[in-house]
């Protein structure tokens, strides 16, 4: 038996089979609901109304025709970040296929939680438009062990089908915009972190998430870009970079190939801050890479009122005159709060002794009558920094450095662009001794695919990056755990 099923903000109608969820008929009718804990009841952000009572869409069975209000229009408005550092290179893009006379390339950064599309001239390099949206997959769950756990249980097909067509309808949507056609593409090189990475060419996940959590794949793909039904020139080509180990991807092969950090002559930090915190420490001499589980607390997922950085998110949170302020993107009313404004937030908690060095909040705080931060978001804060800060440390550890003798801190990735480095320091992320060293080089990692489409030598220099680059995995290293819980604190010296 089916129902109607109406989604009367999207204006959007679907006939459902009985014992179908909400969610799953959201996701069939195509309005890529958010599911960050992968259906599994627990994050809560699936919510919609049915008959004026608010349910979990993920929990809520179809058994009688429904009108649905999910609170949405269908429209996304999310900053994605594309700008990367502008690193200026030789064109050389060697031998193409298609013998055509104008031909187009292209580099895709597929990242857990949006997929970043740049159209390049085939002729002399230039970046002739971008596209950008989403990923999908955050229906099945918002970070990579939630989407690789979906896989295993319920197939890979579903999470590359889903990327695969996104990258599809990106491409196509970029190529005409600017008058051109996607089959007049010859050549794509993609980048993502492992999971991104396996579940687009439907690789088994199951290496990943089981010890000693190693990809099964880390060379270098080189394919025709129909066997994974993207629908360019019948010849094209699609081009993976390679995989350094665990969950760090190609894409922070990308990122050290568009900062130049395997060239440095002095100790330098990469940082990747996403879901998925991806880290490098070294220079010319040496690079040692790790990746930590920072969780989805900066996109919003597991924090209350969290939500992504989209019209509506409070970004920013300031101290005006001992009064705690606050920007919206849009200027509008808040409807929550993202990742760059909870570490503000917390950094002006303890500046005005709102929370103490432990995390201790004694109440709930309110922005807005709607929009709080309570005492279990700041423990996911606490969570998520502490993790990248006991990877940096760890790192140090590692090939014996001093923080003190770090040089330079890049912060790659969209949510290192927003976010604010004195809050970062304040509440114990990022290394306070490093404040004024710390500079943001924008998405280097869809960068770095754009620079190894259009340069044959330096996609050959990719390939050499990941035998140069060691990697550290932090669960199996048995000091790892104590480092992590002396991060879980804020610095006392912050208390205002």
């Amino acid at each position: 038996m089916t129902y109607q099923i109406i989604f009367a903000d999207e204006k959007t109608e679907y006939r459902a089979e009985e014992g179908m969820t909400v969610l799953d008929a959201q996701i069939a009718a195509g309005l890529r609901p958010d599911a960050f804990c992968g259906g599994k009841g627990t994050c809560g952000k699936c919510s919609v109304t049915i008959d004026g009572e608010t349910v979990l869409a993920c929990r809520t069975v179809i058994d009688r025709d429904m009108v649905v209000y999910t609170g949405r229009t269908g429209k996304e408005h999310t900053q994605i970040l594309m700008k990367g550092t502008g690193r200026r290179i030789r064109f050389l893009p060697g031998e193409l296929p298609g013998n055509l006379e104008a031909p187009l390339l292209a580099a895709v950064d597929v990242g857990s939680t949006t997929v970043v599309v740049y159209l390049l001239d085939g002729r002399d390099g230039r970046q002739l438009g971008a596209g950008s949206r989403l990923n999908p997959q955050r229906q099945y769950g918002a970070d990579v062990v939630s989407r690789c756990s979906y896989a295993m249980e319920n197939g890979a097909e579903i999470l590359s089908g889903c990327i695969r067509r996104t990258v599809n309808e990106l491409l196509q949507e970029t190529a005409r915009r600017y008058g051109r056609e996607p089959e007049e593409i010859v050549r794509i090189v993609m980048v993502g972190n492992s999971c991104m990475h396996h579940l687009f060419l439907e690789i088994p996940t199951k290496t990943l998430v089981l010890a000693p959590y190693t990809p099964a794949v880390t060379e270098a793909v080189s394919m025709k870009a129909s066997d994974c039904q993207i629908s360019i020139h019948p010849q094209g080509e699609l081009l993976w970079l390679p995989n350094i180990g665990g969950f760090v991807g190609s894409d922070t092969v990308g990122c050290v190939l568009a900062s130049g950090l395997d060239q440095a002559e002095e100790t330098t930090l990469l940082v990747d801050i996403g879901t998925n915190g991806e880290i490098v420490l070294g220079d010319r001499n040496g690079m040692t890479a790790c990746s930590t589980a920072a969780g989805p607390a900066f996109e919003g997922a597991k924090i209350t009122c969290g939500m992504r950085g989209s019209e509506g998110a409070i970004d920013h949170v300031y101290l005006e005159e001992g009064k705690i302020k606050f920007h919206v993107i849009g200027d509008g009313e808040p409807a929550g709060i993202c990742g760059s404004g909870l570490l503000d937030a917390a950094a002006c908690f303890l500046k005005a002794g709102i929370m103490d060095e432990t995390g201790r909040l004694p109440q709930t705080y309110y922005f807005t009558d709607r929009v709080f931060l309570n005492q279990q978001d700041i423990r996911e804060l606490q969570l998520a920094k502490a993790a990248i800060a006991a990877g940096i440390r760890s790192l140090c550890l590692h090939r014996k450095t001093e923080v003190a003798q770090i040089r330079k801190l890049m912060i790659a990735g969209a949510f290192g662009n927003y976010l604010n480095p004195d809050s970062a320091c304040a509440i114990g992320m990022l290394p306070a001794e490093l404040r004024d060293r710390i500079s943001s080089i924008g998405n280097a990692a869809g960068e770095g695919a754009q620079i190894a489409a259009l340069n044959v030598s330096e996609y050959e220099h990719s390939l050499r990056l990941r035998e140069e680059t060691e990697f550290l995995e932090l669960a199996l290293d048995p000091g790892f755990q104590d480092i992590y819980v002396d991060e879980l604190g804020f610095p006392e010296e912050e208390m205002g």
